[in-house]
This record gives C-alpha cells, sequence and structure tokens, in this order.
C-alpha cells in the first residue's frame, strides 16, 4: 500500500469518477464506490490514490482512502467481501468460525451471495483445508451459511448506519437470505463498518425506509446481523475487534 498516492478532492461529475487536485494539475480518478458518500467526498477534502498499472484502464488511479474527522476511511467498496472472507480464514469473526469450507460468490436463486460456509458431515475437521466442495462430496455437507457483505462508510454521531442511497439491490439480497432461512438455512447480513469512527450501527431509515423495513424484517425471521469494523492504514485495511452493538428502531 504504500504506492498510495496524496490529493486533494475537488468534484465528483458523476458516481465513477472524482476530479482531484495531483502535484497542481487536475486530473480523473476512478470512484470505487456507487454510494453518495457526500459526508466524504467534500471539496478540498484530502484523499489517496491507488496508481493503476493497467493500460487500458481510463483512468490512472482509483479513489482509496479519504481523510474524515481524523481517520482515514476505505473508499474500495468492492474489497469488502475480500476483507469479510480474509478476516473468516483466519477465525477473526467468531460468530463465523469452526468452519471447513469457504467460498465466495455462491449463487442462489437469481442473486450471487457474497460468501458461502459449510462443513464436511463425516470429520469436518480432518478437511479443515479443503476449503472448497468436491463435486462428489454435496451430499456430505452440513451446517450450510450464506453470508451478504455490506460495506457501510456513512457515519453520524458515532453510528455507523448503511445505506447512504437507496439500495433497491441491496433488498433483494436481504429477500434472498429470508427465504434462505425459512428453508432452514442460517443466513447473515454482515455489515462492515470501513470509518473508523464508526462504534455501533443503524439502519438508514431517512435515506432508505424499505432497505431498512425489510432488514427488520428479516432479523424477525432469523436472520443473524452481525456488525465489524475495520483499522484503516497505509499498510492496508483489516477486520478488528469484536462484534459491534446495533439497533433497528427508527
Amino acid at each position: 500500500m504504500s504506492n498510495l498516492v496524496k490529493a486533494i478532492f475537488k468534484s465528483r461529475p458523476n458516481r465513477f469518477i472524482a476530479e482531484v487536485e495531483l502535484n497542481g494539475e487536475i486530473v480523473k480518478a476512478h470512484v470505487p464506490n456507487t454510494g453518495r458518500c457526500k459526508e466524504l467526498l467534500v471539496e478540498d477534502a484530502v484523499v489517496y490514490l491507488r496508481p493503476s498499472d493497467n493500460p487500458n484502464r481510463k483512468t490512472k488511479y482509483s479513489l482509496y482512502y479519504v481523510e474524515n474527522n481524523g481517520a482515514l476511511v476505505a473508499m474500495f467498496s468492492q474489497e469488502a467481501n475480500k476483507i469479510v472472507f480474509d478476516a473468516i480464514n483466519k477465525n477473526k469473526v467468531k460468530e463465523l468460525s469452526n468452519y471447513s469450507i469457504i467460498e465466495s460468490e455462491k449463487t442462489i436463486g437469481s442473486s450471487r451471495i457474497d460468501i458461502y460456509l459449510a462443513n464436511h458431515k463425516s470429520n469436518f475437521k480432518d478437511n479443515a483445508d479443503s476449503k472448497s466442495i468436491g463435486e462428489d462430496s454435496k451430499e456430505d455437507i452440513i451446517d450450510e451459511t450464506y453470508v451478504e457483505v455490506k460495506s457501510v462508510t456513512l457515519i453520524k454521531d458515532g453510528v455507523a448506519q448503511f445505506p447512504d442511497a437507496p439500495t433497491d439491490r441491496g433488498r433483494k439480497h436481504l429477500e434472498e437470505l429470508i427465504s434462505l432461512k425459512k428453508e432452514g438455512i442460517r443466513a447473515v447480513v454482515f455489515f462492515l463498518v470501513e470509518h473508523p469512527n464508526g462504534n455501533s450501527f443503524r439502519p438508514n431509515w431517512e435515506n432508505d425506509p424499505k432497505f431498512s423495513e425489510t432488514l427488520v424484517k428479516a432479523y424477525d425471521e432469523g436472520v443473524e446481523i452481525l456488525v465489524y469494523k475495520t483499522r484503516n492504514d497505509f499498510e492496508g485495511i483489516e477486520l478488528v475487534g469484536d462484534c459491534l452493538d446495533f439497533n433497528l428502531n427508527k
């Protein structure tokens, strides 16, 4: 991560592009976060860019961090899945430990759920290094668990909130988890707070009441909610600590 380049945010002409001042010039950088991020991407905010060596890219940089209230906030929402996946793999998430199978991007119905966990029925501990399912062993699978990951960067008075913009896609993911739970399969929605100043979580009723209502419905149906935060520095991003508290009330 030592190759990050410091710049000054100037504007965001669309959700994919930021204009930043770098070495006295205005350059365009890719914004790898489709959220509004209005409270983060304010004019003259300090940002850190990750250069790309892909000659086919339209932009040479991606916006990786933004400074906000003394903290580095991660802007690469696509990396949230990998951060959680790696943390589960390293047994950093105690609620999702002791699984011998861990896979990413599992198709279920018309959606792909971010993380799939399971165990082998017979001697699953002996298979802890397999980490994937062989085609000939699916009938030997138990403890199936589906985990949907949401990256959270909006913080109000120390409370992390999601989403920062209405998300039909996110609501549909919750409906998929509800369906799985009704089939007797463990289902989890995992909110990864990538702003270090977030110390608890609530759904963003003001910005997306439909998602918030569906989250309450999911929780009532038995879908589990996990909230963890990250430590962000110039060496990288990693999940730290224990599960944070959450409040689903309006």
